[in-house]
């Protein structure tokens, strides 16, 4: 397990488009995803630890985020055939043990993992809904499976997003494993 920070937000860097399928084989896209007031788009994958330490709490801030018009969307760009708790029959298990209500996508060739620049589990982006970016931050101030005071950090920023089309000066880097890129 490599620990990974993100890189600081690029501000108006135009979101790549995709189109990719969830593992029962039904695609979203890009466009289709965003919502009236922005799209969060989350790299995440199922064996992280970091992923599984806060995916209650994404889950949580996401449904918080749909009320105000930010959709999101999950893309899992591991290697699976490497990392087989990754694999696709997973992902569904993965989605109905943490009633992920958000499409949670296969980047099959790992093409849209690398257009985005991402280079971990959790990998956050959130555009608004010009498909800007103006988030590349952490969910929160606290470790994984942390306790005590939260600062939500991704829904206080998306939330703001949501009001004013902009992200906030200061993001903090979200941190995770490395993304297993194939040889």
């Amino acid at each position: 397990m490599a620990l990974i920070d993100t890189p600081l937000c690029d501000f108006g860097w135009k979101a790549p488009t995709f189109s990719l399928a969830d593992p029962h084989g039904i695609q979203h896209s890009f466009d289709d995803s965003m919502g009236e007031n922005g799209l969060l788009v989350a790299f995440i994958c199922n064996h992280c630890p970091y992923v599984k330490g806060i995916i209650d709490r994404i889950v949580m801030d996401t449904n918080e985020l749909k009320k105000d018009g930010i959709n999101t969307v999950a893309i899992m760009s591991n290697d699976y055939k490497s990392y087989p708790d990754d694999a696709p029959d997973k992902m569904t298990l993965f989605t109905k043990e943490h009633k992920i209500a958000f499409p949670y996508l296969v980047d099959e060739t790992q093409e849209v993992g690398k257009a985005y620049g991402a280079v971990c589990t959790p990998d956050f982006f959130g555009f608004n809904n010009k498909a800007e970016l103006q988030y590349r931050g952490r969910l929160d101030n606290l470790n994984i499976g942390g306790t005590g005071e939260r600062t939500p950090d991704l829904l206080q920023a998306m939330q703001h997003v949501a009001q004013t089309g902009k992200g906030p000066e200061n993001q903090t880097a979200s941190m995770g494993c490395s993304i297993k890129w194939r040889a």
